[in-house]
């Protein structure tokens, strides 16, 4: 392999980023350029760093045909990696179906289409696992070629992966990526994560391709001037065209075919007959060509087969791959050779192939492609159902639903077409519709239901097929906010069931009666969807349906805490959760769980929440689902039910790994989360939250969480603008589905804020009328939410009464009668249970007992609060404290520090606010400190103040002294 000459910029990048992932920070490098420019060349040399330096090694790549093939690279680099990686991926059952002789789809699988976040999450998790012992490189080739299916892994595990020992490298053609390509939506997505660099490759300076024509291993000993200046000038950067250039230059001819695929042609034309023809075979093969199958379509025997062989490998046409195959030297070369096909040796050559892979195990959708390139519509129609299944049973449904509907093109073309597919087209149109829904693309589902719901009812379509077809677009209506589809979702499950023969006792009719009871607890008719849900639950049972009537016990759950039966509910999720666990239906079990750790949370039975949302957290991981949808929701259910009981070092860990960098919806619902326990204790990083969670503000249920919460932060900040502007957007959020209990707590903020500034402006001699008659609006405001018109049944808990006691003590405050009693009727609210809000609750008691004439007690309940704080390392609300003992003189019984039970100020800094410290003892700017730990200026000076507060230093030279200090 010649030297690598002329990319010392971007080798320097990405090794760097190697130093990075064996520091323990994933990272991810898209490696575009034209094609011939040199990404393969320069990955390669990466590889050989990487390995030199310890790292365990891994390489897939794309092919043309890969866009049918889902996971074709990460399949490729399983099956060509050490010995030791690919036994792990073989032990996993889920990675294993990647491989050519991979099982069957794991036990417990359901029709939830779960089977891909089992892969993704097989995926990650091998990885991580890799890293724990070695660094891990993983290349993927060619990803302008990629599979939709295999799209979305390399942007989940770029989001993902965070502090694992991983380098993925990825490389692309830019000439390929049009307008519309799907990959540059992909690259513009993930160049917005710091964690990905995107290199771009361009030409070559002329100096640089010079030299490396000059160092080829196979080249001329000694190159001219004029020649080398003349292929310089023609080739314009690209190494590739450059070397071929040079080969072609040592022909007899002397004369240079015009471009490069002439010049290609031209170099292919001089090796033999029989060569070409390997040539051709391999051309129409796809970039790697297997030896057996090459041999067979070339017509060669093995003798003159095996000389062909060897001369073309002599040749540099093709190289050896792996233990049984061959690939092209460069993708260029291959298309060059398959573009010179004449039409007809082109589909007898794709028969060929059609014959030789029909009966081979994972091989369906090459064959479908071969059979529709070679204009054989009966064997393609066959083969895209295969493709379809196979997609399936590996997890991915994009690639699925694309064969499947290949299949439905090619129907009216086929005449026997029902017997090759193995089932109607009624059948193969539902499979259609399920596999685009499981892909998330559930608009299509629909589209493609309605078309065979109205086939099967004009047709001699069965009552079950009509009954299935029916439920599944009445459950994907309910899925979405269209306007009006909700109310279609209802009419077409009611007409599934009336039609549906009553006997014998079917699933298929059970499903659809549970889902007409979600559809009508969606129309907010609870009677009607308990009296369906129970109808449901019956026929469930007398067929034999465990998992759906576990199912329906969750609906029945649903309606109970709407009618506010709380124990009852409790009761009904716990059922369904212990018989879906006997079923193995991973989703419905992950469901119950969520609903279960819900309603225990909310009824403020914090430590039932925290073990119900461990044991969900527990089957989801066993069962490959922790980032699925239910598996993701039961982990913020116990930072939740952690953060509420004080467990502040637990939920920090769990939030530690919610993304900053977020570009989904259930990411950016996890980061907004965090913010409880960033905002808490006064983490830098939730300003970097805030910064990735802005796109999400259209999003109901981001918006509310997040910016409540900022607007928390935003007061403890003491910017009560801000508070009352973050506030007002998470109250209008909140309200686009109409008041809920969710409102309470911001409106009781957004009332603090105002009381501060009421306090401000009294004490200036500024009218408050105002601000008193804003306040009384959200007070009203979190009343009414309390009361929660939408289901006047339901019963708040004991955080939305401690929330509502909050918001009416704050309105006192806000017209000037601080009184202890509705801060006392607070702390009743709560309970003892919600350790934080107790110790913000005492906060604001001991100013109302001082400002009452009781400063003895106002003591007691400061330090109390204060040893809260202290323990939770609640650094805003122990800033707060202090601030309320020095304004009001409050004898405290003590320092802040012997609140601090002896804790050393440094070690009460987090990891990063310590390397902060560090640079600020040795002098540094805030910018300074910024560019050094890569984070913005402003972030810098956050971790300052916050220094500052925690060492309770008034400057950065008295904070370097208090560290110096403790070090000694």
């Amino acid at each position: 392999m010649a030297a690598l000459v002329g990319r010392d910029t971007e080798m320097a990048r990405l090794r760097g980023l190697l130093d990075d992932a064996v520091a323990g920070r994933a990272v991810t490098a898209l490696v575009g350029g034209d094609a011939g420019v040199g990404k393969s060349r320069l990955v390669a040399e990466l590889m050989t760093v990487a390995g030199r330096s310890g790292f365990t090694v891994l390489c897939g790549q794309c092919a043309e045909i890969g866009d049918s093939v889902p996971y074709l690279p990460f399949a490729d680099a399983f099956r060509t990696a050490p010995s030791h990686i690919e036994q792990a991926v073989k032990a996993r059952p889920v990675l294993a179906r990647l491989l050519p002789d991979g099982g069957e789809p794991a036990e417990g699988t359901d029709p939830s289409g779960m089977a891909r976040q089992q892969m993704f999450g097989a995926v990650l998790g091998a990885l991580a696992e890799f890293a724990a012992a070695s660094p891990v490189l993983l290349v993927l080739e060619d990803l302008h070629w990629a599979d939709a299916t295999t799209r979305h892994l390399v942007t989940f595990l770029a989001r993902m992966l965070r502090r694992e020992r991983v380098a993925i490298v990825g490389t692309y053609r830019t000439d390929d990526l049009h307008r519309r390509h799907p990959l540059g939506e992909v690259v513009a997505e993930l160049g917005r994560l710091p964690s990905v660099a995107l290199v771009e490759l361009g030409p070559l300076p002329a100096a640089a391709l010079a030299e490396h024509l000059s160092s080829l291993p196979n080249g001329p000993s000694r190159l001219s001037t004029a020649l080398l200046s003349a292929l310089v000038d023609r080739a314009e950067g690209n190494a590739y065209y450059a070397e071929e250039l040079l080969a072609a230059s040592s022909g007899s001819s002397g004369v240079l075919p015009s471009g490069l695929a002439a010049l290609l042609l031209a170099r292919v034309a001089r090796v033999s007959d029989a060569a070409q023809q390997v040539l051709r075979a391999a051309a129409v093969a796809g970039r790697r060509a297997n030896d057996q199958l090459v041999l067979a379509a070339s017509g060669l025997d093995d003798a003159g087969y095996e000389e062909a062989v060897r001369e073309v490998v002599a040749h540099q046409l093709l190289v050896p791959d792996g233990p049984d195959g061959y690939r092209f030297r460069h993708a260029l070369l291959r298309e060059a050779v398959y573009g010179d096909l004449l039409p007809g040796e082109r589909t007898r050559l794709h028969g060929r192939f059609t014959a030789l892979l029909a009966d081979v195990p994972g091989a369906a959708a090459e064959l479908a492609y071969h059979s529709l390139t070679g204009h054989d519509v009966t064997g393609a129609l066959a083969a895209s159902v295969r493709a379809g299944e196979e997609a399936e049973r590996i997890g991915a449904p994009a690639e699925a639903h694309r064969h499947y509907d290949q299949a439905l093109e090619l129907w009216d073309w086929v005449a026997d077409a029902e017997r090759l597919a193995g089932m109607n087209r009624g059948e193969l149109g539902l499979k259609s519709a399920l596999a685009a829904a499981a892909s998330g693309d559930v608009p299509r589902a629909i589209q493609l239901l309605r078309h065979v719901r109205a086939a099967a009812l004009a047709g001699d379509a069965t009552a079950e097929f009509r009954a299935r077809t029916g439920e599944r677009l009445a459950y994907y209506l309910l899925q979405s906010d269209e306007p009006g589809w909700a109310a279609e979702a209802l009419q077409v499950i009611m007409e599934t069931v009336e039609q549906t023969p009553a006997e014998p006792p079917s699933p298929v009719r059970a499903r659809a009666m549970a889902t007409s009871a979600i559809a009508w607890m969606a129309s907010g008719d609870s009677a009607a969807a308990g009296e369906w849900a129970q109808r449901a639950r019956a026929e469930a049972a007398r067929s034999g349906a465990d998992w759906i009537g576990a199912d329906i016990l969750v609906t029945l759950g649903m309606i109970s805490s709407r009618e506010g039966n709380a124990e009852e509910a409790i009761s009904l999720f716990a059922a369904a959760h212990t018989q879906a666990a006997d079923t193995r239906m991973f989703g419905v079990e992950l469901r119950a769980a969520y609903h279960l750790a819900a309603a225990r949370l909310a009824r403020g039975d914090l430590a039932g929440a925290s073990a119900a949302a461990r044991a969900g957290i527990r089957r989801a991981e066993a069962a490959g689902l922790g980032l699925a949808p239910y598996g993701r929701d039961v982990q913020h259910l116990l930072f939740q039910a952690l953060y509420a009981d004080g467990d502040w070092d637990r939920a920090e860990e769990l939030a530690r790994n919610f993304p900053v960098w977020v570009t989904k919806q259930p990411e950016a619902v996890l980061s907004a989360m965090a913010l409880f326990i960033d905002v808490g204790r006064g983490n830098a990083v939730a300003d970097e939250r805030r910064t990735w969670l802005e796109p999400f503000w259209d999003d109901v249920f981001v918006a509310y969480i997040a910016r409540g919460l900022l607007a928390e932060q935003a007061l403890w900040r003491g910017d009560t603008e801000t508070a009352l502007a973050e506030a007002e957007a998470a109250l209008s959020a909140d309200a686009r589905w109409g008041s809920s209990p969710a409102a309470i707590r911001v409106a009781a903020v957004a009332l603090s804020a105002r009381a501060d500034r009421a306090s401000v402006a009294r004490r200036a001699g500024i009218t408050v009328a105002a601000e008193e008659a804003a306040g009384a609006l959200l007070l009203d405001m979190a009343r009414e939410a309390a009361r929660y018109p939408a289901r006047p049944k339901s019963v708040l808990g004991p955080e939305g009464r401690g929330w509502l006691a909050r918001a009416e003590a704050e309105y006192q405050r806000l017209i000037g009668l601080n009184a202890p009693a509705g801060w006392e009727k607070t702390l009743a609210g709560f309970g003892p249970g919600y350790v934080y809000e107790t110790a913000r609750t005492q906060w604001r008691l001991a100013e109302a007992l001082a400002g009452s004439g009781r400063p003895r007690e106002a003591a007691d309940v400061w330090r109390a609060a204060s040893a809260t704080a202290a323990e939770l390392r609640a650094e805003p609300l122990r800033a707060a404290l202090d601030d309320l003992a020095r304004r009001l003189g409050l004898d405290a019984g003590g320092s802040r520090d012997a609140v601090r039970d002896g804790e050393s100020s440094v070690a009460a800094l987090t990891r990063r606010e310590r390397e902060v410290l560090r640079l600020m003892s040795r002098g540094l700017s805030n910018r300074q400190i910024g560019e050094e730990l890569f984070i913005t200026q402003k972030t810098a000076s956050v971790h300052v103040s916050n220094i500052l507060a925690k060492l309770g230093a008034a400057t950065r030279t008295e904070a370097a002294a208090i560290a110096r200090a403790e070090v000694n």
